[in-house]
């Protein structure tokens, strides 16, 4: 039986996993996560395309018939050249989020968070005004989210004042949306929530990415049917890092995380 192959920097695109994982549960998924390579924010458009083609050929050789490019990253800045590689369907964590936002946005005042990578290559603000030139958009990045969420710092004052500090600029712009443009930082939306208010509404990227990876495969006639779906988790470094990060992402455990040597 096929699966949906899953691919991210790191430990953070589990968030998609588990989303995929609830609206999707009898689909297998087949996750790596590039650990040894870990950040991509900081690397050349080049790098990250070569590793993002690296990543897919590795998922490839476990019949795969939907790639999900869980890594914000490598949704900014080279989806489009890797979708030109291959024949399969290669969904980005972007344009689904944006989508929702514009949608949901009633004052068209849209805020985007993410890491320097992200923000600096303004992809996200790009598609918004190609969705709506009205919509006015501030993006900020909040590089110190991901490390508190690793570390399992996801309440309490430090992370408190780091949120406030970060999320001024969309208080005082007034936005009524904001993009989580960061797949680590849907475990801190209650910090979030609590710094811009009830009446903001936060675009969760991995919620919608599930919602348009289960359109693609019934559009396709696609969708499983098995019983007990398998998910299998590979890295490139460091599993029993992964493993114990694992739980906090898609709230239980994993079996285990396999080590691949020559991605």
């Amino acid at each position: 039986m096929k699966s949906i192959g899953v691919f991210d920097s790191g430990v953070g695109g589990l968030t998609v996993v588990k989303e995929l994982i609830r609206q999707l549960p009898h689909e297998n998924i087949v996750y790596f996560g590039d650990t040894a390579r870990v950040p991509y924010g900081i690397k050349s458009k080049e790098t990250v395309v070569r590793f993002s083609i690296e990543n897919i050929l590795f998922l490839l050789k476990h019949d795969i018939k939907l790639i999900c490019v869980a890594c914000n990253t490598v949704s900014s800045v080279a989806l489009p050249v890797i979708k030109n590689h291959f024949k399969v369907p290669i969904v980005g964590v972007i344009s689904a989020g944006v989508r929702e936002a514009v949608y949901a946005t009633q004052n068209k005042r849209i805020g985007v968070i993410g890491t320097k990578g992200t923000i600096r290559s303004r992809t996200y603000e790009l598609e918004i005004k190609e969705l709506d030139p009205r919509v006015k958009v501030t993006a900020v990045a909040c590089p110190l989210f991901v490390p508190f969420v690793e570390e399992g710092w996801l309440s309490g004052d430090v992370v408190l004042t780091v949120a406030r500090t970060y999320l001024k600029p969309l208080k005082q712009a007034g936005v009524d949306t904001v993009i989580l443009g960061c797949t680590h930082y849907p475990l801190l939306k209650p910090v979030i929530k609590e710094v811009l208010g009830k009446n903001v509404t936060l675009i969760d990227s991995a919620q919608q990415v599930a919602i348009e990876v289960k359109k693609i495969l019934a559009a396709e006639g696609q969708l499983s049917n098995v019983r007990k779906a398998r998910h299998r988790f590979y890295v490139s470094d460091n599993p029993e890092w992964f493993s114990g990060l694992a739980k906090r992402f898609l709230g239980r455990q994993i079996k285990e995380a396999h080590k691949v040597n020559n991605v």
